[in-house]
């Protein structure tokens, strides 16, 4: 019963397991049957699963998941940084170290606790962490699994340093789609975008919405608070609910790229497709005992339905 406090007074199911390497994770289950597993190495979400038992996200099954590196799919936290070239780990420690259970963090709103199982993890820097990045701080993140089956990450930064920082984030999300060739991303019509097969390029969306022919590695910008990814195959969309994250990543790796990476199938492209939210073009600034929150809801449903959820008047949080 040590970690019950976790999910608060909610009487929806929460069990506490250890992989094959012997880290914790935590399953998160909804009346309904849908259901959701973190890891604590990483703070990574590695299944979202729909009352029906269908897995939502990609994983590959070339994964290795073990330290030092982060598990190929699911949803990755990035933090400090993403997509930084120049470092050993461009997309941050975060996602490489062990997080703890918090019992009894700083409160959030009651609307992102009533009617869901949740479980709260905590980071703080080790040593070794501070001599590449020399700031002090507490990274929160809730992962919730509401009635509806939605997916919902919050995090939290907090600056205990005696400076100011910056830093930048991405849930990097891995969808599961049936063939990539049917997949369209939407909302994204317009915006321009920095081009990483380019030198970061900044073009300007021309389509009315985004397909996939061959590689894409993009940052779009200024994002609206609401994005689907449209599986046409399946007749399934995902919405991706945003807040306090103002860009979208959109990857998928192709052919050439697939085959050249250790941990990825050579044909698993066709399978997945990468559309996350992240604050990369500008920096995100924490004065000291400053903190911000980042959030993004998921949610799966029938294509013929997301007319509705991308009303840009709905007010999602």
């Amino acid at each position: 019963m040590g970690h019950s406090a976790a999910v608060c007074d909610h009487r929806a199911s929460f069990e506490l397991t250890k992989d094959w390497n012997g880290i914790e994770q935590v399953e998160l289950r909804n009346p309904q049957g849908a259901s959701t597993r973190v890891s604590l190495y990483g703070g990574q979400v590695l299944s979202w699963r729909n009352e029906r038992g269908e897995e939502l996200l990609f994983t590959s099954s070339k994964s290795i998941f073990k330290s030092p590196k982060a598990m190929r799919g699911g949803i990755s936290i990035c933090f400090p940084q993403f997509g930084n070239c120049g470092s050993p780990d461009q997309n941050g420690f975060a996602r490489n170290k062990i997080w703890t259970i918090e019992n009894n963090p700083p409160p959030l709103h009651p609307n992102d606790s009533v009617g869901k199982s949740f479980v709260d993890l905590l980071l703080k820097p080790a040593e070794e962490d501070l001599k590449c990045w020399p700031h002090s701080f507490e990274l929160r993140l809730r992962v919730a699994l509401a009635s509806d089956g939605n997916l919902i990450l919050i995090s939290r930064i907090r600056n205990i340093n005696g400076k100011p920082f910056s830093f930048s984030f991405s849930y990097h999300t891995h969808f599961s789609v049936s063939d990539i060739s049917e997949v369209r991303v939407e909302g994204l019509e317009t915006l321009d975008y920095f081009d990483n097969l380019c030198q970061k390029e900044r073009f300007t969306e021309q389509g009315d919405a985004i397909t996939f022919e061959s590689e894409v590695d993009r940052v779009y910008l200024s994002s609206p608070q609401c994005v689907a990814v449209l599986d046409h195959e399946k007749k399934r969309t995902y919405v991706i609910r945003k807040e306090g994250l103002p860009d979208i990543v959109v990857w998928n790796p192709w052919e050439k790229k697939s085959k050249a990476m250790a941990d990825f199938g050579d044909e698993e492209y066709k399978q997945m497709v990468c559309v996350a939210g992240a604050a990369i073009e500008n920096k995100i600034t924490l004065k000291p005992r400053e903190e911000w929150t980042g959030r993004i809801e998921l949610a799966a449903v029938p294509s013929s339905f997301c007319t509705d959820f991308l009303d840009p008047h709905l007010n999602f949080f």
